[in-house]
């Protein structure tokens, strides 16, 4: 049914829950896991593309901080699915909005099926702090299991 499942992941604990169920899904059908993380162009982020376009090096160690941040990340995900003898391979996205890297990621990586965590926001904070769930689903071509 599905030969590769792209599981997103920022760590968080209810992430960690779509983690683990896109794993299991991976074991029961007999396909491979892609886990995928992405840093999000934040304030701080934006300030160090702004820097770099005026000639300043970013910061060298908040780089590494973010980088090394991800890498824990997909770590953790790698052993889980080593655990279930599930195949998997990482991918780290910088610089990017999580939405939009997990659609690419999934196109070129040929997934099959996207699963990832809804954090579930409502109201106000929806509207301002927007829902990458959402926007995947709205975005994407490839099936997506929403873990909640």
């Amino acid at each position: 049914m599905y030969q590769t499942i792209l599981i997103a992941t920022d760590g968080s604990e209810l992430a960690s829950k779509a983690v683990e169920h896109g794993i299991a899904l991976a074991r029961a059908v007999g396909s491979k896991v892609i886990v995928m993380t992405a840093s999000e162009v934040g304030p701080a982020m934006e300030l160090a593309q702004q820097s770099a376009a005026l000639g300043y090096a970013p910061d060298a160690q908040f780089e590494a901080a973010i980088r090394a941040a991800a890498q824990r990340i997909l770590d953790a995900a790698a052993h889980k699915a080593a655990q279930a003898n599930v195949p998997c391979s990482t991918v780290y996205v910088p610089d990017s909005y999580p939405a939009d890297a997990i659609v690419e990621t999934a196109r070129e990586q040929g997934a099959d099926l996207i699963v990832m965590a809804s954090h579930g926001r409502r109201g106000l904070n929806r509207l301002l702090l927007g829902s990458q769930a959402v926007n995947v689903l709205t975005h994407s071509k490839v099936p997506t299991l929403i873990v909640r």
